[in-house]
């Protein structure tokens, strides 16, 4: 029996190592993995994977890896995903008009229950199959739906008001993709996404794999060494 609390940095990983294993276990049909491969696959090395996997009690066998399908139900036990995770999404603009019809989540257990806006121009407006809903409802829709995540897609202005309402009507998991800092209590997990840092990040790397092409390209035309 595991014991260990596991890290924040392994449960960060285990959704790369899902998303490896299903590969391999509907892609491939293969039964078994070595952490090699599976560290290859999810892009880190070999010894942190056997690392990861042993806060879930999965050391492996020597000569033969992983048993795909075990380690499948183990991780997707870990993450919560063997029940439904019902959430809402507060802000329905394009970005949460396009999580409200995205379904991905409810294939991995999380189910959009209702949408939530302050605009009286998309007030009744249905998106994928959910009236969009008044702010003003939120404590009793997250009471009456049994409502366990927020996540907010307002603009930035707005996301501080709408986390407080959130934690007011007993959310205690949030996913804040508005831009700028959410403050919550201690006792609330709140997660942020923001796109405009992603693409910044990834500027980053471009202008260097560009400056370093460019370099190798002058030390050529000055007949530089390879």
């Amino acid at each position: 029996m595991r014991n260990r609390p596991i890290p924040e940095a392994t449960v960060a990983r285990l959704p790369i190592y899902l998303r490896s294993l299903l590969e391999l276990a509907e892609g491939r049909g293969e039964m078994t993995v070595s952490s090699e491969d599976l560290a290859r696959m999810a892009g880190v090395n070999a010894a942190k994977v056997r690392k990861d996997l042993s806060y879930l009690g999965s050391y492996g066998t020597r000569g033969v890896g992983y048993d795909v399908e075990y380690l499948l139900y183990q991780i997707t036990r870990e993450l919560g995903l063997t029940q439904d995770w019902p959430a809402a999404i507060i802000g329905i603009g394009n970005l949460g008009r396009a999580l409200a019809s995205y379904k991905g989540f409810t294939e991995r257990g999380f189910r959009i229950k209702a949408l939530f806006d302050v605009d009286d121009a998309v007030m009744g407006d249905e998106v994928a199959g959910l009236k969009i809903q008044h702010l003003d409802e939120l404590k009793t829709v997250v009471n009456d739906e049994e409502i366990t995540i927020g996540m907010i897609t307002t603009p930035p202005a707005a996301a501080q008001e709408v986390a407080d309402r959130l934690v007011d009507a007993g959310v205690r998991s949030i996913l804040n993709f508005a831009p700028g800092v959410v403050n919550v209590p201690p006792d609330v997990n709140i997660r942020k996404v923001d796109l405009s840092i992603e693409l910044q990040i990834l500027a980053f790397y471009q202008q260097r794999t560009q400056a370093i092409a460019a370099a190798r390209e002058a030390n050529r035309r000055l007949g530089g060494p390879r």
